[in-house]
């Protein structure tokens, strides 16, 4: 039994042999060698230059294959016509990740199809150039024709001269995954994204010894920062100004870039640029003395404002805090400040008038166009914040935002002309007041500092350490002259600066290029130093403070009790009774509770949303350090 089994397994064994042979000889007879098909083709194809092309390697069947269905020899009987069925060439068969680029790119749209062999010319004796840049070009540009340029750029001759590093079409555009380039929103960012690929990297530029101040410098500029917050439809990118292809060293005569010529490169976008416009400096380096001097002494002028302006306040605001709450529990815990109840009472009842309905309406103004201004200016400031971003984004973009920002800025002149003419008023109008313009200016009633000023503050800081009582202030304390002075000198200065960048083509006819730049340093920096002096430092003296916490609602009612007057402004008190005027100040308390709780409802809203902007301020520059 055991022979015959044997014998059955040689016998089984031989039989599948002899099938899969016989298979294998049809299945090699109906794919015909290189051979075979060169019999018929050797006038298409050279055996030569086929084995020396990079798919020298591959069968003709690799590419040209052969119908599924036809399983006969591919030769007829006579060895000479070929009976083969075949099925389109397909290149995704091999090339698949390739051809998944392609698929998405602008080769392959509606507007335009370009099939694989357009660019892969002689696909029998095609020849690798991967990593050959100028092979790349040499192909691209055999469509682009009028990117032969590109040839002249410093790019290019950088190529020959052995620098890899250099870039050519592809390392822009991409090898098989090109996307159109438009105005619109990602077309617009490519201008720029396609540049710092290279010349943002920090180690490639060291190594070909080229200076990448330029990426870091734009990203100032405003066309930068809008680019940095996603809109870059209505601002300019790198290659705008250095042109895409034909990129030549400044001092180059052809380089857009060149003094001769880059009036007509800013000409592009404003249309109405003259000599002076365009001597604007887009990569200044405020900080670099050498390069920038009048940059580096405006900025170092507005950083030491800044410090010294916030140094001062922040420990006068700390200082008061702690000896406010001091003077606040003390008073809570006194047996006869507890036992006065009716004479507190009677104190409180008694109202009299501190603000005009017109000085109320102005701060209303003030209120908003301050806000509008600050949740539009910031996050173009702080651009590279997700925070900036989502501010911008609720705007709708830069455009609408820029809309907001004018109109408050507009609302701002406003009542800055009108507080300028009722300030003119009260010091030269003679109908107002008998007494000598000098006598008006440093007067009580005049909100210009004089020198009870300064006592005032040495009292007040003597007060903060223990050292003596609070002073007693008259209609305007020191810090409420101060907030005056610094509208009029914030205004002024940002003001006027912002209206340069408003206008820049207007303002390029009589002064240079360079004030541009000068006027952003003095706009970012001093409407940086307004939005912390009054979210923090103003908020503080009139809001947060342990006498007035949660809200010192005086400037929306424009009423003041006598027990306020007593404990704060004793000196005006006393000289209005002197004088006689005290009862010209007497008023009814508001009956509109609805009025009374819409303005309550404003005022904390402005308060917390210049909270919620201080703190986004201060977690940036805190987790920047």
């Amino acid at each position: 039994m055991k022979k015959i089994s044997t014998t059955l397994e040689i016998i089984c064994c031989l039989v599948i042999l002899f099938i899969s042979t016989t298979l294998s000889a049809q299945s090699l007879s109906s794919n015909p060698t290189n051979s075979e098909c060169l019999k018929c083709h050797q006038s298409h194809v050279s055996t030569e230059k086929y084995n020396a092309s990079v798919h020298k390697s591959l069968n003709c069947t690799a590419c040209h294959v052969i119908d599924g269905k036809q399983t006969k020899n591919s030769l007829s009987a006579d060895k000479k016509t070929c009976v083969a069925s075949y099925k389109p060439m397909d290149c995704a068969s091999c090339h698949s990740t390739i051809s998944s680029e392609y698929h998405n790119s602008v080769h392959n749209s509606s507007r335009l199809t370009v099939h694989c062999s357009q660019c892969h010319t002689e696909i029998h004796t095609i020849k690798s150039i991967k990593n050959n840049k100028i092979e790349a070009a040499k192909l691209c540009v055999q469509c682009h024709s009028k990117q032969k340029e590109y040839f002249n750029s410093t790019h290019y001759k950088s190529l020959l001269n052995g620098n890899k590093d250099a870039a050519t079409c592809t390392d822009c555009h991409g090898l098989h995954s090109i996307k159109r380039i438009d105005n619109m929103s990602e077309g617009r960012a490519f201008h720029t994204q396609a540049c710092l690929k290279c010349h943002g990297n920090e180690k490639m530029m060291q190594k070909n010894h080229v200076t990448n101040i330029a990426t870091k410098t734009y990203f100032e500029s405003y066309h930068g920062k809008n680019i940095r917050l996603g809109y870059p439809e209505r601002v300019a990118g790198c290659a705008d100004c250095h042109s895409a292809h034909n990129i030549l060293p400044e001092n180059d005569k052809h380089s857009t870039v060149n003094a001769a010529n880059v009036q007509n490169t800013c000409r592009k976008c404003h249309a109405n640029a003259t000599e002076g416009f365009a001597k604007y400096l887009p990569h200044a380096e405020p900080m670099n003395h050498k390069k920038n001097p009048s940059l580096f002494w405006i900025t170092i002028f507005m950083n030491g404002l800044m410090g010294v302006t916030f140094l001062f306040f922040w420990i006068h605001s700390l200082l008061w805090a702690f000896r406010g709450f001091v003077e606040k529990t003390k008073n809570r815990n006194n047996e006869l400040f507890l036992n006065s109840k009716h004479s507190t009472k009677k104190a409180k009842n008694k109202v009299y008038k501190r603000f005009r309905t017109l000085h109320i309406i102005l701060h209303l103004f003030v209120i908003t166009s301050f806000l509008g201004l600050a949740v539009t200016g910031l996050p173009l400031k702080f651009n590279y914040t997700a925070w900036g971003k989502t501010i911008m984004d609720a705007f709708g973009g830069v455009e609408t935002a820029g809309i907001i920002h004018r109109i408050g800025a507009i609302v701002t002149f406003g009542y800055f002309f009108v507080t300028l003419f009722m300030s003119m008023r009260f010091l030269f109008d003679k109908k107002k007041s008998n007494e000598s313009f000098w006598k008006r200016l440093f007067g009580p009633d005049s909100l210009f500092p004089n020198l009870k000023d300064l006592r005032d503050i040495k009292a007040m800081f003597k007060w903060f350490f223990f050292k003596g009582p609070k002073p007693i202030f008259d209609r305007w304390t020191y810090w409420e002259k101060f907030d005056f002075m610094a509208v009029f000198w914030g205004v002024a200065i940002i003001g006027s600066s912002g209206l340069i960048l408003w206008a820049p083509e207007f303002s390029g006819r009589f002064m240079p290029g360079w004030v541009f730049n000068i006027a952003t340093i003095v706009h970012s920096d001093e409407a940086l130093l307004a939005v912390g002096f009054i979210f923090t430092i103003h908020f503080f003296n009139t809001h947060l403070r342990a006498e007035k916490f949660p809200m010192d609602f005086v400037i929306f009612n424009g009423q003041i009790t006598e027990e306020e007057m007593i404990e704060e402004r004793g000196e005006q008190l006393k000289r209005y009774q002197e004088e006689g005027r005290l009862e010209e100040f007497k008023a009814e308390k508001p009956g509109n509770i609805f009025l009374e709780i819409v303005l309550r409802l404003f005022g904390f809203l402005a308060v917390l949303t210049g909270t919620i902007l201080t703190l986004l301020i201060l977690y940036t520059f805190f987790k920047g350090a």
